[in-house]
């Protein structure tokens, strides 16, 4: 099964999310990850959708998605071509003696302790989705509490491949 990240830019209007979604819906197909956030311009915002399917569906999609009348542009980010971060909260369980150890993992991978509880502690980190994963693994041994990911955003990399809208 192949994957594909899609960056949309859209109007920053009442029910496009909800549009985008329906899309996927209504056709059967699976969303793997959504972010929306308005971008430089506020008449805008920007979607970064991750989908998977065989090379027929995703351009499917792809051309779907084209034809919605609240999106602007479309690029799909390509891997080595596109900068991926994603963003993760992981509370996990942790007593007097295990905070040193958490710490340690967490610093190895970058993440920042965000909160300290009197039997827990949030870690947070930004980076691709090996990472994200990595980071988990690691710290099962200490019972995770919760978790929270935002999903892959992204963008191209450089400045050819960006367009300008009115």
């Amino acid at each position: 099964m192949d994957r594909i990240v899609l960056s949309l830019l859209v109007d920053n209007t009442a029910g496009v999310l909800s549009r985008v979604a329906g899309l996927f819906s209504r056709r059967g197909y699976n969303i793997e990850s959504l972010t929306v956030g308005e971008t430089a311009d506020p008449k805008y915002s920007r979607m970064t959708v991750v989908s998977n399917g065989d090379k027929v569906t995703l351009a499917q999609i792809e051309s779907q998605l084209s034809k919605l009348e609240d999106v602007r542009d479309i690029k799909e980010l390509i891997p080595g071509k596109s900068v991926y971060r994603e963003l993760i909260l992981v509370k996990v369980k942790a007593n007097a003696n295990d905070r040193q150890a958490i710490n340690a993992v967490a610093n190895i991978f970058r993440a920042t302790i965000v909160d300290v509880g009197k039997d827990s502690l949030t870690v947070m980190v930004t980076g691709d989705q090996s990472k994200m994963d990595a980071l988990i693994t690691l710290l099962e041994d200490y019972e995770i509490l919760e978790l929270a990911r935002t999903g892959l955003t992204g963008l191209s990399r450089g400045a050819d491949d960006v367009r300008w809208l009115p």
